[in-house]
């Protein structure tokens, strides 16, 4: 039976959806032009009516300022030393300098800064300390904007991490773990339980059915060393028929890259039976650290091209980490640097840490810019992506002045392609950057967390 005009087609197999990026030969020219009139009158589209995504990225432990922000301001910047990866990028970039978390300084609550830079970071708000159940916190942006426009799509949000989640213990001088290891927060007292496993993300993102229908489908694929495109091999040949030459090679390629994704997974799997005390990570988890943040990348790439999400929130790693950087000569652990009393050597070992993450976020933006929406625009044009930290200067455990990156175009409604500068002293609130990416997913809410306004010169 041919299939019916829509925006979203699935691939289906024995308990396999296998969603796929919009194909424009499924939709004829005047069904097309009516989705998308009809599209652009929601929140989270484009004016063509291409998707509008939103992603919020978090690393750890601050800074070293004067090697990460550029040097000069407006249009007229270059790349420092730690943002070197994004050469060639600039006019996709804006860098804001000058905002601020309030609620992340001690404010008579003393220690703690590694907890309360991240529980603010996405909510605004002021975590209550306790290393007890009665956590309190607030709504963190991306589930302000998946209550709107979550129905859109098949995930109202995803929530990913290279650490994990942990919602109980003391953590940090007597925050809860709650706050230091959720970036993403359902209501104030809920935090949304972040996925740190690739396998799992892509199971969610493919399998359909019940958990034990998918885990049953999985053990099947695996006993049988079969892909999940070999379920579908069927509806494929079918599909392709209906398809222009452009959308031909567009499928080859997206499925191509699904495939690529896989065997990257299985690979990280590939010892998954041996005894426990051996694993140094859970199946599935790749050992290097590098591919772990840029599978979830990838993974993140395919949820919004397949449109099965416009909202992610990924926590590279969590405040306070200690994680190590031998690949790139650091042998000591993060946080432990980032307390360098001015010590050159520290700080150099610090700038490679900054330009190691900037290196997973050119990635990410460059496959981003690299893969097509119908209207031609690339889903970096029709995304907002923050990039940053809740720390500014990790030595100092200051929350102002904190470094943040703008990422995409939003559909054309960002001005990119420049350094904008808050002034240091007002200490804007970085919830006012949230307030005014409410206003361009097409949320007319006036206020978010702490925020004194929009900032809408972005």
């Amino acid at each position: 039976m041919k299939t019916q005009p829509t925006r979203r087609h699935f691939l289906r197999g024995l308990g396999l959806a296998v969603a796929l990026p919009a194909m424009e030969s499924l939709l004829p020219g005047t069904a097309q032009a009516a989705t998308a009139s009809k599209a652009a009158s929601k929140a989270a589209v484009t004016a063509a009516g291409d998707p509008l995504r939103s992603a919020f990225l978090y690393v750890p432990n601050g800074v070293i300022l004067d090697k990460w922000f550029p040097k000069g301001t407006g249009k007229e910047f270059t790349l420092n030393q730690s943002m070197k990866p994004l050469e060639g990028m600039q006019s996709e970039l804006q860098i804001v300098r000058g905002l601020a978390h309030e609620h992340g300084f001690a404010n008579g609550d003393g220690a703690g800064d590694h907890a309360r830079a991240h529980a603010t970071f996405l909510t605004g708000a002021r975590p209550k300390k306790t290393s007890g159940a009665d956590i309190q916190l607030g709504v963190s942006i991306d589930q302000e904007i998946a209550k709107h426009v979550g129905n859109e799509t098949r995930l109202p949000s995803l929530e990913l991490s290279c650490t994990g989640s942990r919602k109980s213990g003391s953590c940090d001088s007597g925050y809860s773990c709650a706050y230091q290891y959720n970036l993403s927060w359902r209501n104030k007292t809920t935090p949304m339980t972040a996925e740190a496993n690739p396998r799992l993300v892509f199971e969610r993102l493919f399998g359909r059915g019940s958990e034990e229908e998918r885990q049953r489908n999985f053990d099947r694929r695996i006993a049988e060393r079969r892909s999940v495109l070999d379920f579908v091999m069927t509806e494929t040949k079918s599909m392709s028929k209906q398809l222009g030459r452009n959308d031909v090679h567009k499928l080859d390629e997206y499925l191509t890259g699904v495939r690529e994704i896989e065997k990257r997974i299985d690979n990280a799997e590939r010892f998954r039976d041996l005894p426990k005390v051996e694993m140094e990570t859970p199946a599935g988890i790749p050992k290097d650290y590098a591919e772990h943040i840029r599978l979830m990348f990838d993974l993140m790439t395919l949820a919004f091209q397949t449109d099965s999400t416009r909202v992610v929130s990924f926590m590279l790693a969590q405040d306070g980490s200690n994680q190590s950087f031998r690949d790139i000569g650091v042998s000591e652990g993060h946080h432990s640097l980032s307390h360098h009393r001015d010590d050159k050597d520290m700080v150099a070992k610090l700038a490679k840490i900054d330009h190691f993450y900037i290196e997973q976020l050119a990635y990410f933006l460059k496959k981003m810019k690299s893969l097509k929406d119908p209207s031609g625009a690339s889903l970096l044009d029709n995304s907002m992506i923050v990039y940053g930290s809740g720390l500014s200067d990790g030595n100092r455990h200051r929350h102002d002045n904190l470094p943040v990156i703008l990422a995409g175009k939003g559909g054309g409604q960002l001005n990119s392609g420049r350094v904008v500068e808050m002034v240091a002293a007002e200490r804007t609130p970085m919830a006012n950057l949230f307030v005014s990416m409410m206003h361009k997913m097409g949320i007319q809410d006036p206020d978010f967390g702490d925020s004194t306004g929009s900032l809408e010169i972005i």
